[in-house]
């Protein structure tokens, strides 16, 4: 359970900033320019470092590349659902009018409902996931250089 409780706790932190953040450009009006949504690839690989970091700090003899993998993927991973959860619920519940803004924004909504919208903020959150845990994993992977 150890070690899975920390990409759990980072998870959950992680989407709780992505979706202080998404409230933040609510609360000025941009939460429907989809450039701000950029900057959450920012916060999700810092997530992924931070949990990454702690866990090499925590057992620097036993980190693998494999082990660091599964963390980053585990802890984006949930703030993936996590965040892709609050954003059906704010598209539904919260602010009906938000997705018709959000489509009229992107010029040519093409018809897409709000099943579709959020099955696409899914998967930007999980191959940013991806993306991510590949790139930071870079920066811990122990190196096999003899000089």
């Amino acid at each position: 359970m150890k070690k899975i409780a920390l990409p759990i706790r980072f998870g959950l932190v992680t989407s709780a900033v992505l979706i202080a953040y998404f409230l933040i450009l609510a609360l000025f009006h941009k939460h429907t320019n989809p450039v701000f949504s950029f900057f959450n690839a920012i916060i999700t690989a810092f997530g992924i470092y931070e949990v990454i970091r702690l866990s090499k700090l925590e057992n620097p003899g036993a980190f693998s590349y494999g082990e660091g993998f599964r963390i980053g993927l585990v802890t984006g991973f949930i703030a993936t659902v996590v965040f892709t959860i609050f954003f059906l619920f704010y598209a539904t519940e919260f602010s009906p009018g938000f997705l018709p803004e959000l489509l009229k924004e992107m010029h040519g909504g093409l018809g897409a409902d709000v099943g579709l919208v959020t099955f696409v903020v899914a998967i930007m959150g999980l191959a940013t996931t991806v993306v991510s845990t590949l790139t930071v994993m870079q920066l811990f992977k122990n190196s096999k250089n003899i000089a």
